[in-house]
């Protein structure tokens, strides 16, 4: 696995989370940032964990009574439609346990930065927590904070 070039790669791609999707949709601090990354030219990559974390966090804000069903819904049919270029999580176990392993940080969140390793591209979160676990390991060179997307 080759490192990345650079914060967004010479082919274009880039690893997005669902930290970073939910702020496509989602009026929340570092909205401006994530939706920089739905220029035209640059291929979004995500595992299929995505479309769960994604109606999930979803699903919090409706119980919150932050969002009302029907915007909960009409953001899921958009989102459906986005351009990801989605990978089996399943293909990226391999990967993703020794990050899990080695970061503390959870399997899910591994996943993402498996994919980013897997394919020599950054993975972009909005994560503050997983960012500052995984920004000083070995890992890190392949993790990109959403404010430092250019």
């Amino acid at each position: 696995m080759s490192a990345p070039a650079g914060p967004l790669d010479a082919l274009g791609r880039v690893v997005v989370d669902a930290s970073v999707a939910i702020k496509w949709f989602v009026p929340e601090i570092h909205a401006a940032a994530a939706r920089r990354l739905l220029r035209e030219g640059l291929t979004l990559l995500a595992p299929d964990l995505i479309w769960a974390e994604v109606a999930n966090a979803l699903w919090r804000k409706w119980r919150e009574q932050e969002l009302p069903a029907e915007a909960v819904e009409g953001i899921l049919d958009d989102f459906r439609r986005y351009p990801l270029h989605i990978t089996s999580g399943e293909s990226l176990y391999d990967v993703a346990w020794p990050v899990a392993q080695g970061s503390g940080r959870t399997f899910y969140d591994s996943l993402y930065l498996a994919l980013a390793m897997s394919n020599g591209c950054p993975m972009v979160t909005a994560d503050l927590r997983f960012y500052n676990a995984i920004k000083d390991t070995p890992w890190g060179r392949y993790c990109l904070w959403v404010e430092d997307v250019p």
